[in-house]
């Protein structure tokens, strides 16, 4: 089978500047090239990284591109740009896996020799998909991202399935007795709170810290200390040094210096799962209603042995049951950071709890892993590319 798989325009790969679909599509291709699948990546130019070269198995094709921009009408504007950059460049194969924005708008109708379109909603419905015609399947994150897409164009329902996003469950799972750098200075007592991901103000970082000051003033707790790790910056989807400078100092006040840490962002995938490795408690109270489609750090997380505490987000119910394999709390409620630190504070209290929850979230997401995710899709890109079933022969 011949594959093509269509990134942004802001990020290479293999994933160098992070990138949760970069770095899971890439992934995923490996898989299908080690299968035998012939597989193309169309992705930015990147210094360092040639024009097209033949890597692991993947024809790599890298075109220019730009830096995400904070204004949603400016990465629009790219991204149309970047589509039509893409199609010219796009090979003839079976299937082509899109992640832009207005490339699927004319591409099944205009080149169908690229190969039957496929969607990846990696980011929220925004209204685009009203103007989808000449899709062949939309890979919805999760049932919340379904439903939008459904609203935005009835006639996609029949071909939207759900199938969550792909791990290296495997690699998150694997326990090693190295430990990185950052984490030789810790107390072997201290149970580490942790968020990964873009150090911005939509993932609820302020509400995080809200729920640490009340955890900080509670009596008889187990020592426990804060680790920070992700991009700040615009281009790779932070709100910005300032926000950082903001959120570090209001911590400050919270947490003492010496039990609070941030990370620089980690773009190595082994570096990054001992980074998740070494987290008891993975927070991620995001308040992004409309932002968030499945939430790919609370999964890796969760491979790696840790408990999750989310808000309640309609995403994150696929894959988190509150009480069984997380925490979850009411991020709309009055008292939101009152119910956020009392999941945190049954958490550091209650260690056979901990280890319940960690135990069950690292199970529940093995269906994630890369392996098990590829071979579903492959299946479903045969299923795709079959002809029809012939009419029977009237006698």
């Amino acid at each position: 089978m011949r594959i093509t798989i269509v990134h942004g325009f802001f990020l290479p790969v293999p994933p160098l500047g992070g990138g949760a679909t970069e770095k899971s599509w890439f992934n995923l291709g490996r898989e299908f090239a080690a299968q035998g699948h012939t597989v193309t990546m169309i992705s930015r130019r990147w210094r360092g990284l040639p024009n097209q070269e033949l890597s692991e198995g993947l024809q790599h094709v890298r075109l220019k591109g730009t830096d995400h921009r904070r204004h949603l009408w400016r990465n629009l504007l790219y991204d149309f740009i970047w589509s039509w950059r893409v199609f010219f460049a796009l090979p003839t194969a079976d299937i082509v896996v899109v992640n832009a924005v207005a490339l699927p708008i004319w591409l099944g109708w205009l080149k169908p020799r690229a190969g039957r379109v496929v969607l990846m909603t990696g980011r929220m419905p925004k209204g685009q998909y009203r103007f989808y015609r000449g899709i062949a399947r939309v890979l919805a994150a999760s049932d919340f991202v379904r439903t939008q897409v459904v609203t935005e164009n009835p006639a996609l329902a029949p071909i939207t399935r759900i199938y969550g996003y792909p791990i290296n469950w495997k690699l998150l799972n694997q326990q090693t007795n190295t430990a990185p750098p950052f984490i030789q200075n810790f107390a072997t007592e201290e149970i580490i709170i942790g968020f990964v991901g873009r150090i911005h103000a939509e993932k609820g970082l302020r509400l995080l810290a809200a729920a640490l000051e009340i955890v900080e003033q509670t009596p008889n707790l187990p020592p426990w200390r804060l680790l920070l790790c992700g991009p700040a910056d615009v281009a790779h989807g932070g709100s910005g040094v300032g926000f950082l400078n903001d959120l570090t100092n209001r911590l400050s006040q919270i947490v003492t210096p010496h039990r609070f840490n941030v990370l620089n962002p980690e773009f190595s995938e082994t570096t990054l799962a001992s980074v998740y490795r070494h987290i008891n408690i993975f927070c991620y109270p995001s308040i992004a209603e409309k932002g968030e489609t499945f939430g790919v750090a609370v999964a890796e997380a969760m491979a790696a042995g840790s408990v999750p505490v989310v808000s309640d987000l309609a995403c994150f119910k696929d894959f988190i049951r509150s009480g069984e394999n997380g925490l979850s709390f009411d991020h709309t409620a009055p008292d939101a950071a009152a119910r956020f630190a009392a999941a945190l504070v049954s958490l550091l209290r209650d260690p056979n709890l901990r280890s319940r929850l960690a135990a069950k979230a690292e199970r529940d997401v093995r269906i994630y892993d890369y392996a098990v995710y590829a071979a579903t899709l492959l299946a479903d890109f045969t299923e795709l590319i079959a002809p029809p079933e012939s009419a029977p022969t009237l006698l």
